[in-house]
């Protein structure tokens, strides 16, 4: 049986967690603000420590071990009592109240497990919730009218770069009964401007040649889901946001492939550290895929 040759260190555990839950050793070296060589150095220090693999490397893909999904869900834990303990130090009393921004695009999917995660470790602290676009929450998240705010970012955009929690791809959406003509433009569903989700389904279509049209312009996300629901268009959104009564369209010439989306936490104030640690560990558990 293999042995433990030492102390873990704390170091080689964030970059385990953060290869684990971007999908690779690039992405993780940006959310980390480090190198790729050096994120694979610590992988490779806390595989001989721990003196077997916590990761499958294939040609194209990067996958846990039995023995790392195991270590994954502790080494969370860990962390987050770990961050808690310094944000203790750094902090000179317990956190009264939080301002929480979630991004319009994670209301349905994500709010109501975040919320409930908050709730069971925070009970006695008061919670100021704003639902808005992306851009909007970091702006004011950057102007200190918010302390937390957890959006979707797509890598190497310009500006803040949370730390990530978890990476899902986009996928174009219609009804379950939608039907379209051979020769008609792509009839689009998209939020108001500025939406990073309306440049990339653009950008993506100009890209692969297919030309489009917006059929319909909406202020939230229940509106998207309404349009959607009674076949105005197609949209394109997480897989999380597919329900019945909707369809995922398959990737073609017509509905080329889309980029990936990342969730992550912003907030770099130092007395909100203890709600940042707890968020991303609440998100990162709930992308977790559940055990057969």
């Amino acid at each position: 049986m293999n042995t433990f040759r030492g102390d873990i260190e704390v170091d080689l555990l964030r970059a385990f967690v953060a290869v684990a839950d971007t999908g690779g050793f690039t992405a993780a070296a940006e959310s980390l603000h480090r190198t790729q060589s050096a994120v694979s150095q610590k992988i490779a220090r806390l595989e001989e420590t721990l003196g077997w693999k916590v990761f499958e490397r294939h040609t194209r893909a990067l996958r846990l071990t039995d023995r790392g999904q195991k270590l994954l869900l502790s080494a969370r834990r860990m962390l987050e009592h770990y961050d808690r303990f310094l944000g203790e130090l750094q902090t000179t009393g317990p956190v009264e109240s939080v301002r929480l921004g979630v991004s319009d695009n994670l209301t349905l999917t994500r709010l109501p497990a975040l919320l409930a995660g908050f709730n069971e470790r925070f009970p006695n602290v008061r919670l100021e919730l704003t639902t808005a676009p992306s851009t909007d929450l970091l702006r004011d998240l950057n102007e200190r009218r918010l302390d937390v705010v957890v959006a979707r970012q797509r890598r190497g955009e310009p500006g803040p770069q949370g730390r990530i929690v978890g990476r899902e791809p986009l996928v174009w959406v219609a009804a379950s009964g939608y039907r379209e003509g051979e020769h008609d433009a792509a009839q689009l569903i998209v939020m108001r401007e500025p939406c990073a989700y309306r440049e990339t389904m653009l950008g993506t279509l100009d890209q692969a040649g297919r030309s489009w049209a917006i059929a319909c312009t909406v202020s939230n996300l229940t509106g998207v889901e309404a349009a959607v629901l009674g076949g105005l268009g197609v949209t394109a959104q997480s897989r999380a946001f597919v329900r019945p009564g909707m369809k995922i369209l398959r990737t073609s010439r017509r509905w080329p492939a889309l980029p990936e989306t990342e969730v992550a936490v912003f907030g770099e104030a130092p007395e909100v550290q203890p709600v940042v640690q707890a968020l991303v560990s609440i998100l990162g558990d709930a992308s977790q895929p559940a055990n057969k």
